[in-house]
């Protein structure tokens, strides 16, 4: 890897089979620690309920077991030991594929039954050294795992999906016997080529919507594509709230000017502050009206300028949720929302004055709902995006 330290992007999309209201697909990620990512997508035999446990249960151990620096071929075999056996097919009741990322950029991926994992350089398509590991299973006997291991490179990408996507359109009459694995893997790689910039995110939505596409809506079976993207991190600046000591404003301003990456403000207040200490005249909005959600304003060299603490509350609530800005109203909160996602570092300066609107200033600074929106939606980041966050408190 660069010398500078790249950012680990993950991006899941899902659409379950049609008619179920579960994905028996399931996919977990966790950032250790140390540095390390792991991300598990596991697919459980079937469709449902009972397919989601499994998958759950697959990917739980999963990720408990390599997080726990157990090796990931042993606990592969250890996962397949563990999980019953289809009393008909006599087959595992889980597939699965697990990537383990190093702080140092080394990638090691196994693989259980899933669809190949596609490996993508921003000169195209690449093949990782790879080789068959043969485990001896206590109910299945022996099962064959594919295991690669490659240096990443900024810029590379791993695409890896269920047999959904490779088996969507089975028994159509342009594809009987399915899309394909090398289909779908062309599909990903054309994406890229014509935008070598698309996030994670955008790029497993794009496949998955390409799979439901092919199944003319009416899906077999789950469609589930993770995308890890390896590349540059992406800065965010959110200011919120006056510094204590007004003094602090023109340092604060001079931040926000010299800030390299995305800078939004949030808090009527701040931003009239960054208006006067910039001498920039900031606006409100009204082209478009919501009526939950203050509008926002425009203030130029920043990129997005939001009323305070409803739109930091909605945010909160969009991030534990698990939203994705593309089903929401475009809103302030949808546009921060997007700007979260989208972003890797986010540095966030909480200004402490107390601001009379939101309590009684008698009350405890741990009482301050700004700040306490901040650390929630730090947290949130933090554990369900492996986003970088910093809080500074001025």
């Amino acid at each position: 890897m660069s010398k500078m330290t790249p950012f680990v992007e993950i991006g899941f999309h899902q659409l379950a089979k049609s008619g179920e209201h579960a994905a028996g697909d399931v996919f977990l990620s966790h950032k250790t620690a140390a540095g390390r990512v792991v991300c598990v997508l596991a697919d459980g035999l079937g469709s449902g309920i009972k397919a989601h446990v499994l998958g759950g249960l697959t990917a739980t151990m999963a990720m408990r077991f390599v997080a726990a620096d157990i090796d990931m071929e042993k606990a592969a075999g250890i996962i397949m030991s563990t999980l019953p056996v289809c009393s008909e097919r006599q087959i595992g009741y889980s597939t699965f594929t697990i990537v383990d990322i190093t702080p140092s950029g080394a990638v090691s991926i196994v693989e259980y039954d899933n669809p190949r994992a596609l490996i993508i350089a921003p000169e195209g398509p690449k093949e990782p050294c790879k080789h068959e590991l043969t485990v001896q299973t206590a109910c299945l006997g022996a099962r064959t795992l594919r295991v690669s291991r490659f240096q990443a490179s900024v810029g590379d990408r791993a695409v890896f999906f269920t047999d959904g996507v490779s088996q969507s359109g089975m028994g159509s009459d342009l594809y009987p016997l399915g899309w394909g694995e090398n289909r779908a893997r062309k599909c990903c790689a054309a994406q890229v080529r014509n935008n070598s910039e698309i996030s994670a995110r955008k790029l497993a939505r794009s496949l998955v919507a390409s799979a439901n596409s092919i199944d003319s809506s009416r899906r077999h079976d789950d469609i589930s594509c993770a995308v890890v993207y390896i590349r540059r991190p992406r800065k965010l600046l959110v200011l919120t709230g006056p510094p204590f000591d007004s003094s602090k404003d023109s340092a604060l301003a001079d931040i926000l000017r010299e800030f390299d990456g995305v800078k939004v403000i949030c808090g009527g207040t701040t931003a009239q502050i960054m208006s006067r200490e910039l001498r920039t005249p900031v606006t409100v909005d009204l082209s478009r009206i919501d009526p939950k959600i203050p509008p926002m304003s425009q203030m130029e060299g920043v990129d997005l300028v939001t009323e305070g603490a409803l739109t930091l509350s909605r945010a909160a609530e969009l991030l534990d949720r698990r939203c994705e800005p593309e089903s929401l109203a475009p809103n302030a909160a949808m546009r921060l929302l997007e700007a979260f996602i989208n972003s890797d570092s986010i540095h966030f300066i909480v200004g402490t004055r107390i601001n009379e609107a939101h309590q009684d200033p008698n009350l405890p600074a741990e009482l301050d709902i700004r700040r306490n929106l901040v650390r929630r939606i730090a947290g949130l980041l933090k554990e369900n995006y492996l986003k970088e966050t910093r809080i500074e408190l001025i």
